[in-house]
């Protein structure tokens, strides 16, 4: 099968042929039809993660496909079905944290493309029980994108609790913002999107954002508190810049939800503002098997809409480079 490998950090992917997986015990064969590119993808094949992959691995964890073959014991899936491979590959099952609907802060889970081989490639194996069904109102290329910046902004607005009428800020109008600010919407929301971007902000308002703010032309968070500020602020750009200007844009009470990882690895609040004006700062991380449920089913009923191109997986380095130079509007995925 053809697959898109790192060999080397300081190396470009090399697309070449590898042999095909075979399923374990408790796993599937799926045949992958879409995978997207997603920023965290880059980091892997960068390694500039304090915790790194080993190459050679395959990236991807934005997979969609039919499974082709059952792995012993496996009876919750069928060869046919169509599903997703997220980033979340595996979790114990066991912990205080599965238990409890967690999974993905489970110690001992497993990230396809990360720690396990992911999706670059024509075929990719997954613990059957991770393999979320993709229903028929969802089409496999924006499936794919949905698996990873949909459930991942759907879950920080669920951990952000907003309710209806409340104000949004979405500091990040990319392949993840432009799905955030719709999840904010259907909560009910008041969104605010903010970008440095005018072709950007223009999607936003297209996909329903009430106001913008261009922060390349005027200090968003002044903008924000001349509007009353906002009582939720989602970080989806990598800067500490961003994250200033997030939470600065917050009304008392307000709640900081950080998404984002800038790459030097930290962020500096002002503690008398944090503690004096009640705000809470919230991590959010992926979503779980549920929430990926949630997001596909809000999709298959009209809710949201996916922006999306499609290029194939010889790409991979050309689209690497198009994602660093921001030249992508939201999201690539690419068709096997």
């Amino acid at each position: 099968m053809r697959a898109a490998v790192v060999t080397d950090f300081a190396a470009p992917l090399q697309v070449k042929d590898v042999p095909v997986p075979e399923p374990g015990p408790g796993e599937v064969l799926v045949r992958i039809e879409t995978s997207g590119l997603c920023h965290t993808d880059i980091h892997a094949a960068h390694g500039d993660w304090p915790v790194k992959p080993t190459p050679p691995f395959i990236p991807g964890h934005e997979g969609v496909g039919r499974i082709e073959r059952l792995g012993n014991g496996v009876t919750a899936r069928a060869v046919g079905d169509r599903v997703a491979i997220a980033w979340l590959g595996s979790a114990c099952g066991e912990c205080r944290y599965c238990i409890a609907g967690w999974e993905t802060l489970c110690e001992k889970q497993q990230n396809s493309g990360y720690s396990v081989n992911g999706a670059f490639a024509e075929y990719a194996v997954v613990r059957a029980g991770f393999a979320v069904p993709v229903p028929d109102g969802v089409t496999s290329l924006d499936a794919a994108p949905l698996s990873c910046a949909g459930v991942t902004t759907y879950k920080a607005i669920k951990v952000a609790r907003v309710a209806p009428a409340e104000t949004v800020a979405v500091f990040g109008i990319g392949g993840l913002g432009h799905l955030a600010l719709q999840y904010a919407r259907i909560a009910g929301a008041f969104v605010i999107a903010v970008d440095v971007e005018d072709h950007k902000l223009e999607l936003a308002t297209r996909l329903g954002a009430d106001h913008v703010v261009n922060a390349s032309r005027e200090d968003p968070a002044e903008a924000i508190q001349r509007l009353g500020g906002a009582d939720v602020a989602v970080a989806l750009a990598a800067s500490s810049a961003s994250f200033d200007q997030a939470f600065r844009s917050l009304r008392r009470g307000g709640r900081l939800v950080c998404v984002a990882l800038p790459a030097d690895g930290t962020i500096q609040l002002p503690i008398f503002d944090t503690v004096l004006k009640g705000i809470s700062v919230i991590g959010s991380i992926v979503g779980t098997r549920n929430d990926l449920a949630d997001v596909f089913a809000l999709h298959a009923a009209g809710r949201t809409e996916v922006v999306a191109v499609e290029r194939k997986l010889a790409e991979v380095n050309e689209s690497i480079a198009d994602v660093l130079a921001g030249r992508v509007p939201a999201r690539i995925v690419f068709g096997m």
